[in-house]
């Protein structure tokens, strides 16, 4: 699996993470996770198509479908719960990652931790951009009030 995330590592910190990995899959409308519950496992997208969204009403904060993608970033900066849901829009294939074997591998390879924690931080930025777009779509550009 070429993620984004992983690109830049050492290959043997890459195979230790890939070994450590479980294939797993979900039909069409599963849940892999539900917002609030615990945060102990990184997801990457192997194939499928999955909605992030927040909320009771299930407000859509991001699509996931590029293999490679990410899922489950709370896991990674600590959160002790997952900030949204992810529902499978399709049959979804993701690698699954327990977050305190990541953090094992990643202690003895400090390099190889930065790397991926600059490249979390990127898909972040990425994914915080991507939601101030869709609200300005939602609210429309606003014009400069006079004399403001």
């Amino acid at each position: 699996m070429q993620a984004y995330l992983f690109q830049g590592i050492t290959e043997v910190t890459r195979q230790r993470i890939l070994e450590s990995a479980r294939e797993e899959s979900h039909a069409q409308g599963d849940f892999i996770f539900r917002q609030g519950d615990p945060a102990h496992h990184l997801f990457l997208l192997v194939e499928g198509r999955v909605r992030l969204s927040q909320g009771r009403r299930g407000l859509l904060a991001y699509v996931v479908s590029d293999p490679g993608d990410l899922i489950g970033w709370s896991s990674l900066v600590d959160n002790d719960a997952y900030t949204a849901s992810a529902e499978c829009l399709l049959p979804v294939k993701v690698l699954r990652i327990e977050k305190q074997r990541l953090d094992e591998i990643l202690n003895q390879d400090p390099a190889s931790g930065m790397v991926i924690f600059k490249h979390l931080a990127v898909l972040i930025g990425r994914r915080l951009v991507n939601s101030y777009q869709a609200t300005l779509s939602v609210q429309g550009e606003r014009e400069p009030q006079p004399g403001g």
